[in-house]
């Protein structure tokens, strides 16, 4: 399933093209989960991939989003294209969480945002990643895959809307990571995982 722009990375390249790419890859698997599934199987899979997802974007957004600002061809407006589709999936998985997973609404929805991933997912592949490849040196990818890591570690776990940028994460980003982290170590405890 690679695409020719980034088809020439290795799997265990430690570089931050290479585990986004691998992040986008459990993505995909998890959009399918998804759907496949039922009852409480398909809560817990679309738990899982909401936590992936808010971890995933908040990491671009803080690492990888302004790094392709400044040293990629185009950096801007392939960014600003790119926090346009993470804000849409980011409202539309809000709305989700609010809807029966079992229910034909959620299944319509939910149907809807995995081919908006997939797309966004393709371009972030097509236009930024490729750009990142050819403006950085394997040591800075290498040292924004640990910036990334560092980053999804204080992540919160469900989409926060309007919360794209570096400076609203650090304002948004590390309250909603400990009110989320707190809400899910309730969940666990109360047998809600």
């Amino acid at each position: 399933m690679g695409y020719p722009e980034t088809a020439g990375l290795r799997p265990e390249s430690n570089d931050v093209v290479a585990l986004l790419m691998n992040q986008h890859q459990e993505i995909r698997t998890l959009l399918d989960e998804v759907l496949e599934r039922t009852g409480e199987e398909r809560r817990h899979a679309f738990r899982h991939l909401v936590h992936l997802l808010a971890v995933h974007e908040t990491a671009e957004e803080e690492v990888v989003h302004p790094y392709a600002r400044r040293a990629a061809e185009g950096g801007e407006h392939v960014v600003a294209d790119r926090l346009k589709e993470e804000d849409a999936a980011k409202r539309a998985l809000k709305r989700l969480e609010g809807l029966d997973p079992d229910g034909p609404a959620f299944v319509e929805e939910f149907t809807s945002l995995r081919e908006s991933v997939r797309a966004h997912a393709r371009a972030e592949e097509t236009y930024e990643f490729t750009r990142l490849l050819d403006a950085g040196d394997p040591a800075r990818l290498q040292a924004l895959a640990k910036a990334v890591r560092a980053a999804e570690a204080v992540a919160p776990t469900r989409p926060h809307p309007g919360t794209d940028s570096a400076t609203k994460n650090a304002l948004f980003g590390a309250p909603a990571a400990a009110a989320d982290r707190a809400r899910d170590a309730m969940r666990k405890v109360l047998g809600r995982s």
